[in-house]
C-alpha cells in the first residue's frame, strides 16, 4: 500500500514517554522529508504531554486542513492517579508541593466521586499547559516565574471506570472517554479535592482518537520500517 504524505495522509503514531508531541512530530517529519528529498507540511491533531504516552494523530499535505475536525473526535485516556499529594503540574514533572490525608477515602467515596465529573462540566486547565494567554503558551509564563490566572472551561466527559483502586498505597487508576479540550491532569486534581485529599498524575496514556487506537497506530521505534512499507515505489 502506497500512501502520497505530498498529496495528504492521515495516521497515528504512539508517542513516547518524556517526548513533547512537537518533538515527535519533527522527528516523523524528518524521517518522511528525508525519503521524499524535500520539506513535508505536517501537523498533529492535539497535543500530549511530555509524560503521556500513546496516540498522536498526524496530518500530512491538504489533510492539515482536517486538523480542526479531528481534534473534535471523542477520546480514551486510561490514567493512574497517587492521592494524597499534589503538584505544581499535577503530574510528575515538579515534585509534591503538598501532602494530605487520605484514611478517610474508601472505594465508594473514590466511586461516588468520579461519578460527579462524568457530563458537561467546567473545567480549569492546568497552567502548566499549551493554552494560550495573549499568543503565548501558559507553560511559558510558569517556567519563568510568572502566575498564570486561567478561565473555566466548559468540556464534556462521557464515562470515567474506576479500574483500580489500592487504599493501602492510595492509588487509583482510571479509563476516561471524554471530549475536545479535557485535561486529565486537571481532572486528577479536581478528584483530589472532591475527596477533600489531593492527587496528581503518576501514569497518563491516550488509547483511542476518534478511529485511531492502539492497534492501528504507528509505534515509534518502527517508524523506519513502516514508512519503507508505505513508501515502496
Amino acid at each position: 500500500m502506497g500512501m502520497n504524505f505530498i498529496e495528504g495522509e492521515i495516521f497515528a503514531i504512539d508517542k513516547p514517554y518524556r517526548m513533547t508531541s512537537f518533538g515527535a512530530l519533527a522527528h516523523v517529519r524528518y524521517l518522511i522529508s528525508h525519503r521524499l528529498e524535500r520539506r513535508l507540511k505536517i501537523g498533529h491533531a492535539g497535543t500530549l504531554d511530555p509524560l503521556a504516552t500513546g496516540i498522536l494523530v498526524l496530518c500530512t499535505g491538504k489533510c492539515t486542513k482536517r486538523i480542526e475536525e479531528l481534534q473534535n473526535h471523542t477520546k480514551e485516556y486510561t490514567a493512574t492517579l497517587q492521592l494524597g499529594a499534589t503538584t505544581e503540574s499535577y503530574d510528575m514533572e515538579h515534585p509534591v508541593n503538598q501532602t494530605f490525608s487520605t484514611s478517610h477515602i474508601t472505594r465508594d467515596m473514590v466511586e461516588d466521586v468520579l461519578g460527579r465529573f462524568v457530563g458537561d462540566i467546567e473545567q480549569t486547565p492546568p497552567t502548566y499547559s499549551a493554552v494560550k494567554v495573549g499568543g503565548k503558551r501558559a507553560y511559558n509564563f510558569r517556567r519563568q516565574g510568572e502566575k498564570v490566572v486561567l478561565s473555566p472551561k466548559k468540556v464534556h466527559i462521557d464515562s470515567i471506570e474506576l479500574t483500580d483502586f489500592d487504599a493501602s498505597t492510595a492509588c487509583l487508576s482510571i479509563k476516561v472517554v471524554c471530549g475536545k479540550g479535557t485535561y486529565i491532569r486537571a481532572l486528577a486534581r479536581d478528584v483530589g479535592r472532591a475527596l477533600d485529599s489531593g492527587a496528581y498524575l503518576t501514569a497518563l496514556r491516550r488509547t483511542r482518537v476518534g478511529q485511531f487506537d492502539e492497534q492501528n497506530c504507528i509505534d515509534f521505534d518502527s517508524l523506519d520500517e513502516w514508512l519503507d512499507s508505505v513508501m515502496k515505489p
